[in-house]
């Protein structure tokens, strides 16, 4: 929808096939219906948070910016506010007036909008693009230029299946092979399962492939029914998911205790022993832990419940002091596609020029959003290279089309 306007307003016929029986289906269920679209930290920073080819965004995140972006949204009458991590949100809470703001927008530009309708083959002569073929009805809609800017792989059902990826092969385009990226993930370990639902926040966690630790966060994570979940786990789920696809071995590491050393916890550990010295183990670490969580631990330290607190020995206190810094899961797998907030893998950067999201390969081809091997972390960073790459892809289109001899 951004690509689409933005060709339009500077000059070109425009029109945009939607497979979807409405427009920004994704959108919509996006930040939990709400809508996350950008961040409002310094924009010289956001390239650190797209461990996927950050570098390529420079130029587009240059030429349209996080505060361009609530700018624009604010020209259409939505307000923003801005909440924990500098995630920016609609005032309303609401996600449909994002996709209602692009829709007039669209409306304003004079793009013409073909629902239903799934984009097919790009028709070239001579590395020149020429026309685009509808799937269904097998119409070929001529065309100067045309921008692929259909999502990557995951939520298929909001209309993003990886359509784009049979467009780029077929035009000599290399698809880097798409996985899940912030997903939640599955356990070997089945006591997720009892702590369905818990929050826990302001904990580390770290995760290791073969034995050697890749990448921490600390934040919030949530227990599940099928392992964990939550902001730091989706975060740290793009390297399970890339270590899991070539076979590799992937444990996570959570420190429920960050703030506090071995030593310091040790002492705090002394210190609530002495306090509940005459009760039993299980029933003494209600200082320490969520009450829901304290079987749980209480299991997995190899403590007799009904011990004596006063019978703990000093090597079964460090024994549960480093469960508390290093309670360990096993990582199995991901929910997958479905369940994915945005896909890891896609077009090849090295194929596409960043200064204008033209294709190196085809002149008139474009390439906007989640379709290109880019992927950020949580807190509005996909939707912003969303919305920079098809400002970008948009502007350069058009100006391809007036040019283009």
């Amino acid at each position: 929808m951004m690509a689409a306007g933005q060709a339009a307003v500077h000059g070109s016929e425009v029109v945009l096939i939607e497979k979807m029986k409405r427009l920004g289906s994704k959108i919509a269920i996006s930040g939990k219906g709400r809508c996350n679209l950008t961040n409002a930290g310094d924009i010289a920073d956001f390239i650190s948070y797209y461990p996927g080819n950050g570098k390529f965004l420079f130029a587009s995140l240059k030429e349209f910016d996080n505060q361009a972006l609530i700018g624009f949204f604010k020209g259409y009458g939505v307000k923003t506010k801005i909440e924990r991590g500098a995630r920016v949100f609609p005032e309303a809470d609401d996600s449909e007036v994002i996709v209602n703001a692009l829709k007039q927008f669209l409306g304003d530009a004079g793009v013409k909008v073909i629902l239903g309708q799934t984009a097919g083959r790009v028709i070239t002569e001579d590395q020149k693009v020429r026309g685009l073929e509808l799937k269904l009805s097998h119409e070929v809609l001529p065309a100067d230029a045309v921008i692929v800017a259909t999502g990557g792989a995951s939520f298929p059902r909001t209309g993003s299946a990886g359509d784009g990826y049979a467009i780029a092969e077929e035009l000599g385009h290399k698809v880097i092979h798409p996985l899940p990226a912030l997903v939640p993930v599955r356990t070997l370990e089945q006591w997720p399962e009892q702590l369905q639902g818990l929050t826990l926040k302001n904990v580390n966690a770290s995760i290791w492939v073969e034995g050697k630790k890749k990448a921490e966060e600390f934040g919030e994570m949530l227990f599940t029914h099928f392992g964990i979940s939550g902001p730091i786990i989706l975060t740290l789920s793009r390297t399970a998911s890339h270590a899991l696809s070539v076979g590799q071995n992937v444990e996570i590491r959570i420190d429920l205790k960050p703030a506090l050393s071995y030593e310091q916890l040790d002492l705090r550990l002394q210190r609530d022993f002495e306090k509940y010295q005459n009760k039993q183990f299980k029933n003494a670490l209600e200082d320490l832990l969520p009450k829901s969580m304290i079987p749980v631990i209480v299991a997995l330290s190899q403590i007799h419940p009904e011990k004596a607190i006063h019978q703990v020995s000093k090597t079964e206190r460090t024994r549960l002091c480093r469960l508390l810094k290093e309670l360990l899961l096993h990582i199995t797998g991901t929910l997958g596609m479905g369940a994915a907030i945005v896909t890891s893998g896609g077009i090849d950067v090295k194929q596409i020029n960043p200064s204008t999201m033209e294709s190196r390969l085809i002149r008139g081809l474009f390439w906007a959003g989640e379709v290109i091997d880019i992927d950020g972390v949580t807190g509005g960073y996909n939707l912003q290279a969303a919305f920079s790459t098809g400002f970008k892809a948009g502007k350069a289109a058009a100006h391809y089309v007036r040019t283009a001899v």
